[in-house]
Formats: structure tokens, sequence, C-alpha cells
């Protein structure tokens, strides 16, 4: 609520556009166009700020709003080469998985289709970039820091997985070079078909369908299937920054988390009934219809796709006329079948609309929160150019690598001045010249550290010390509005006993009043029964 407020998202607003103040009121057009051009200029962009990164365009690129777009732009056009790699299969593979093509007689024909393309060397570039501004967040925050965001766990496998796919590829490429250089040194024929080579040689000429099934090349081709996918799911990751997908954003992060809260109930059933199906029908191998449950893998898949109905009931039933066996493989598969499909995935989309409600009644607090969480990460200095521009330091690189290095030299020879004090009270120094030279050290040594130990805070820091503070101070206009304070107590307690003295004041009022109402009334009764007398 604190970071919904309108003057909380006014200050951010205020600080996202800092050095673009005339944008901030443009037309989606205007931005639009704003976007484009970084789009098309982004390299150059870079080159200016390499060459003034203090300058006013320097400055510029250093706003929050510049760096998120440089960054989505850069990780837009990495998309772009995953997609333009794979567009020359997209109508098909030129040679069938049984064919070897090459360019010349003797060449191997793992040599052709190990070589990098300009496509993946980009793409290689692109990831080194990504991983060296990984490797500077995990320097900032720490690695404790670092781990606490998701969205970092899965850069990190999405990197890590790029680089085991690429290094697999590349083992298979020195392999294959390996076994070229033999053909060129020992194979005088221009025509390798007429040749008997050694096996391991040989085997890099083997078309697809003959390699092994841990071919560094096959394992290169699969990780790189599952970096794609997690490369384009990293989208998500700039959806809170739109007001029409920044909710569904967060609606599926809350869905994920409850698809890991119903896999742990999911798990206990499913094992409970693959292993049970396996021991039932492991006997039988070769004695059934189709070989589901007869191994554990088998098991696996039957029950697995039976949960989206790929599964036929005959996977129960014997050749053999055991009906005692059947019965019991008819009863378990239904009760799986009612237990996964009716039960737990009816209950799995209740928790995920009922998590979607949550999410939709506060849908525009829950949207600034993660559109605010969004902005912050851009807000302090550093990581201003986005992979593989990163790659190429900057002046200013130099400037901080020079000041770190100073710094060192600095504690270097604290350290060594405050061992030289030990020594002086330990009377090893007994010249006076050398106290003298010492002394004077020591104070050249503080006054120069004086002058640099002073760090700035960040951005980042000023914003949430702003941001804590207007906190608190609420907090205290609302607990002064809300408390009683002694001297209140007091007058409440004498207004009490005010009361209090005036009711029994009154009340004794009232009852004489009653008691002379009485004796009157007596009087006159006494006086009336005389009279008739």
């Amino acid at each position: 609520m604190f970071v919904a407020h309108p003057n909380c998202q006014q200050q951010l607003l205020t600080l996202w556009y800092e050095n673009l103040s005339g944008l901030r009121q443009q037309s989606i057009a205007v931005k639009f166009l704003a976007v484009f051009g970084v789009s098309i200029g982004l390299p150059f962009l870079a080159i200016a700020y390499w060459i003034a990164p203090c300058s006013k365009l320097g400055r510029t690129l250093r706003s929050p709003f510049m760096k998120f777009v440089a960054h989505a732009v850069s990780f837009t056009i990495f998309l772009g080469l995953l997609v333009v790699n794979a567009s020359d299969r997209f109508e098909g593979v030129k040679n069938l998985p049984n064919e070897t093509i090459t360019d010349h007689p003797k060449q191997i024909f793992r040599v052709k289709t190990t070589q990098f393309s300009w496509t993946e060397l980009l793409i290689m570039k692109w990831v080194l970039g990504m991983i060296w501004s990984e490797c500077k967040e995990i320097w900032e925050e720490g690695p404790r820091e670092y781990v606490l965001h998701l969205w970092n766990l899965l850069d990190f496998g999405m990197l890590s997985i790029f680089v085991a796919s690429f290094t697999a590829r590349f083992m298979a490429f020195l392999k294959a070079t390996e076994a070229q250089q033999y053909v060129d040194q020992y194979v005088p024929d221009d025509d390798l078909n007429n040749v008997t080579l050694p096996p391991e040689v040989a085997y890099f000429t083997y078309a697809r369908n003959k390699w092994l099934p841990s071919d560094p090349q096959i394992i290169s081709e699969g990780l790189y299937a599952i970096a794609v996918v997690l490369s384009f799911s990293r989208i998500a990751y700039i959806l809170p920054a739109n007001e029409s997908f920044g909710p569904l954003q967060i609606s599926l992060g809350r869905t994920v988390k409850d698809i890991f809260k119903f896999m742990v109930i999911f798990i206990m059933v499913f094992v409970a009934f693959m292993i049970g199906m396996f021991n039932l029908y492991s006997y039988y191998l070769g004695a059934k219809y189709n070989p589901a449950f007869t191994t554990v893998e088998e098991s696996f898949k039957t029950l697995f796709w039976s949960i989206f109905g790929l599964s036929e009931v005959i996977s129960v039933v014997l050749k053999y006329d055991h009906k005692f066996i059947e019965n019991i493989g008819y009863v378990l598969y239904g009760v799986y079948n009612v237990t996964m499909v009716v039960v737990l995935l009816n209950m799995l989309i209740a928790m995920i609309n009922n998590s979607y409600q949550e999410i939709e009644e506060d849908a525009d607090v829950e949207w600034k929160f993660a559109r605010a969480k969004l902005w912050l990460s851009y807000f302090d200095e550093g990581r201003t150019l986005p992979a593989p521009f990163n790659l190429v330091p900057s002046p200013k690189s130099f400037y901080y690598l020079i000041m770190r290095i100073k710094m060192c030299l600095i504690k270097l020879c604290k350290s060594k001045a405050k061992n030289c004090e030990n020594d002086l009270e330990m009377g090893m120094l007994n010249s006076n010249h050398r106290k003298i030279r010492f002394l004077s050290s020591m104070r050249n040594t503080e006054n120069f550290s004086g002058k640099n130990a002073y760090n700035k805070p960040t951005r980042y820091q000023k914003i949430m010390k702003r941001l804590i503070k207007r906190y608190v101070l609420k907090a205290q206009v609302d607990r002064e509005n809300d408390e009683v304070n002694e001297g209140e107590l007091k007058e409440i307690k004498q207004d009490i006993s005010s009361l209090r003295y005036e009711l029994l004041e009154e009340k004794s009022q009232a009852t004489g009043e009653l008691a002379r109402l009485i004796q009157q009334l007596s009087d006159k009764f006494g006086k009336n029964l005389n009279k008739d007398i």
C-alpha cells in the first residue's frame, strides 16, 4: 500500500524519467519513436558513451528509463538472433539423418556440421556480455542477495545451459578437427569412400543416424533447445512495466508457486501408483498387448500421459487368463484416473483461480508494487550499457579500476603503518629520526585516506531512505491521532468522578423530595381519616 501511494509513485516517476523530463508528458507514439530510435542507434550510442561518459548524452543514457530501453532492445535483438539461427531449417533440413554432405571428397562430415555460424558467434558474444553483467551484479549485491531474486536464478540457469551447450559443441568441433588433421596427414587418397580409416576417425564421417546417444553435438543441441525456451520466458521480467500485462505476469508468477505446492501431493500420488502398477505387471513382460507397466520407464510414461487422456485401457489387459491381476489393474488404474484427473487437477484449478481472484481484487496495488521493483533495479549507478557492448571497458571503468587500486594501496600503507606503530610501542623504534618520519607518514596517510574514505550513497539508498522516513513520519502521525495520552486519561477520570458525584447528589435530592411527598401524603391521609371518625 505504501509503495502504491500516489505521492510515492509520483516520486518514482520523477526519478524514472531523470534527464528526460520532456518525454514524460509525451504521448505513447512519441515514446515509441524514442524507443525505435534507440533500437536503431544503439551501437552508435554505445560508442558515444565509451568516448564521453560524462557528457550530456552520457548522462541521458544513464537515466533509468534509457537504461531500461537499452537493455530491453539488446535482449530483443538477442531473441531475434535465436530465431534467425533456426531460420535455415524452417522448411526442413537439406540433408536427411542418413545422408552426409561435404564440400570436397576429403572433408570429414562432422567438420562441416560442428562449425559455428555467424549467428551462433553473435549469440555467444551476447551470452558473454550477459555473463559479465551477472558477475558484476553478484559482486555489487553479494551472493546471498543475488540468490534471493528468482529472476537471477533464471538468468543463471539460462546462461549456464548456453555455456554448457557451446562447450559441448566446441568439444565436438575439436574432435572432428583432429580427425580431419589425421586424414590430411596420413590419407593420400582424395576420396574417403575408398579408404579404411581407424574407428575413432571413421566415426566422424558417419551420418546422424549412426551417432552415439552421448555424442557431444547431440547433447549440445538438446541443451541449446532448453536454453532457447528459458530465453523467451525471460520476457516476462519486463512485463510489469506495462499496465495491461503487469497483472497478468503477477498472476502467472503466483500460479507457478501454486503449481509447486501442488507438485508435492502430485508426486506422492504419482509415485505410489507407478510403483504399485509396476509391481503388479513387471512379471508379465511380453505377455501384454503393449509394454505398459512392465518396466519403471513404461509405467511412468503410461501414468503421465493418462493425465491428458493419451493412454488406453488395454494397458492393463493380459494375454493370459489371469482375471485377478486384471481386475486389480482395472481398479488401481481407475482409482488413479479419478484421483488425478477429477480430484487433484480440479484442486489445482481452484488454487489458481483463487490466486487470480486475490490479485484481481488488488490489481492496481500489485501492479504498482511490481513496477516499482522493476524500476528500482535500474536506479543504481553502473550497468549502463547492455550486452554485448558492456564487454568493451569504457574510460570510466579504467578510472574506477585506478581508484580501487589506490584504495588497496592506502589500506596496505595503513596496515604497514599500524605494524610500525606496534613496533614503536614495543620499543623497537628508538631513533628520533625514525619516529619523526613514521609519525609524518602516518599523518600523510590519514589525510590522504580521509579524502577518499567518504563514499556517496547510491540513488537507490537515497530513495529508500526517503521512503522509510516518510513511512515513519506517517506512522507517528497516525499513532498520535489514535493514541490517548496521560493528560487526556486524567481528564476522563475527572469527568467520570464529577459525573459520579453529580449523580449521587441528584439521587440524594430525589430521595429527600420523595420522603417529603410520602410525609405529605401520610399527613393528608391521617386528617381525612380523623374527619370521617
